[in-house]
This record gives C-alpha cells, sequence and structure tokens, in this order.
C-alpha cells in the first residue's frame, strides 16, 4: 500500500522527462526539479521507493536516508514502470523491491541478521529471503524517506548531526512516527546509532509503536565504510539474541 501522503504525482512529470536510455547521473537528479525541501546546506530530493509500506511486515529495517545509489536505482525503475503505464502503488513496490539497501549494505545486513539466528524464529532458511521470496515478512525505510544530499554527497547523520538539527529531527520524528503505525508489533531493527537515538526518543506505547522487547537496540549500520561494525555487532550479540529470544517466546 502507499503511504498517504507521497508525493509521486507531483514529481511524475519531471521523472517523465529523464532520460530511459542511459544509467542517470547526479547532474540529472539533484536538480532543483526534484528538490523536496532545502535546508541551509542540506538538500532533499524526491526518490519513489520509500512511498510503498508493507504493513503486514514482521520486520521492519530503519536507516537514515536513501544514499545516491538507491536514489538512482529507485528513479531508474520509476521511470521504466511510467513508460509502461504501471500504476502508482506498482511503481513504488518496484522501487522499494529494486532500490532497499542495494549493494555491499544489503549482504553485511544479511550476515548480522543470520548470525543472531533471526531465520529461525521467522521460519526462514536464512536472512536472504526477507528481500526474495520472503519478502511479504520484510519492510524497509528511513528516518528521513527522501534522499538527503550535503552538496552532493550522501548525508550520513553525522555532519550535522541529525539529532542536533532541529529540521532533520523534526522531519524524521514526524515521518517515522506515522509509517510505524501502520505496523503491529513488529521486530524493529535500526541500523546505527543515529537511527537509535532517534527511535529511544519516541513515546513508547502498546499499539504499535516501539517497545524495547521489540527493538534490536545496538544493532550497526551495516556499510562497508562503518569501521566499527564489527565491534559494534560484537559487544550487543548477546543482548540482540535474548531481545529475539524473548519477543518470540510471546508468540
Amino acid at each position: 500500500m502507499l503511504i498517504s501522503n507521497n508525493l509521486f504525482s507531483k514529481y511524475a512529470p519531471a521523472m517523465k522527462s529523464l532520460p530511459s536510455n542511459r544509467e542517470l547521473m547526479k547532474t540529472d537528479l539533484l536538480v532543483d526539479s526534484f528538490v523536496v525541501e532545502r535546508n541551509e546546506q542540506l538538500t532533499m530530493y524526491y526518490a519513489p521507493h520509500n512511498e510503498y509500506i508493507n504493513p503486514s511486515a514482521e520486520v521492519v529495517i530503519i536507516g537514515i536516508t536513501p544514499g545516491w545509489t538507491q536514489m538512482r536505482i529507485a528513479m531508474e525503475e520509476a521511470i521504466e514502470g511510467l513508460s509502461q503505464g504501471r500504476s502508482v502503488e506498482e511503481i513504488c513496490r518496484r522501487t522499494k523491491e529494486k532500490a532497499r539497501f542495494a549493494g555491499s549494505m544489503q549482504s553485511n545486513l544479511i550476515q548480522m541478521l543470520d548470525e543472531l539466528g533471526l531465520p529461525q524464529y521467522l521460519q526462514i532458511r536464512n536472512s536472504k529471503e526477507l528481500f526474495n521470496e520472503g519478502q511479504q515478512l520484510l519492510h524497509t525505510t528511513s528516518l528521513l524517506k527522501y534522499p538527503v544530499f550535503l552538496g552532493s554527497q550522501n548525508y550520513s547523520g553525522a555532519h550535522p548531526s541529525l539529532m542536533n538539527n532541529s529540521f532533520l529531527r523534526s522531519t524524521a520524528l514526524t515521518s517515522i512516527e506515522e509509517e510505524l503505525q501502520y505496523f503491529h508489533n513488529p521486530l524493529i531493527v535500526p541500523l546505527g546509532k543515529t537511527v537509535e537515538a532517534l527511535l529511544r526518543s519516541i513515546p513508547m506505547n502498546e499499539h504499535g509503536q516501539l517497545t524495547s522487547a521489540t527493538c534490536l537496540w545496538g544493532f550497526p549500520h551495516p556499510s562497508g565504510a562503518n569501521g566499527h561494525r564489527h565491534k559494534q555487532f560484537a559487544d550487543h550479540k548477546t543482548d540482540m539474541q535474548q531481545i529475539l529470544k524473548q519477543k518470540y517466546r510471546k508468540h
């Protein structure tokens, strides 16, 4: 299903004007016609893949913001969908499937989830299934659902700090609180300390919102650029395994 306040129709004309015979470049996408919002040196651009929600998901993985690779893949898939006359919901679903955690991030993520033993609780062979035949169990999203760039570089959550920047923090809180309302007690996987810090600031209740028993606190960001991820994972592995055991004991 589509998130309630999606912007697809607003940016569809600009997407239709993009070239379809080559790989898209930053000069195609990081332009005024795709700007969602600007705040000082930060610019948020449109990409369609986080418009789609899978409310039946049992696992919700949350990153900071889509990066350039995700944005490019999503927009290329959207161009194809528009040219073939697919529905908006179908386009957004396909862009989600193609773009989410593309590249080494996905393999690192799968490896860590496997090591925690998540597949046995979900009754699947391995965590890779979440991105393939078992994708009905998975929803992926970001605190900042549209790609944010610092100049032409991916925004990492650090400079400026998401938690200390009023624009980023309020945008993230509004977006993620709305999105989490679609789910009933999922297992939430926050990718890294920035995501965890913001999620911990959300009021908790029993109606599909966060509870400490359903969030894998301490899960590292799976980016290959995160040189601390192995140590962070090792330091929190036992605690995360206990969170999984407690959550699935209830079922």
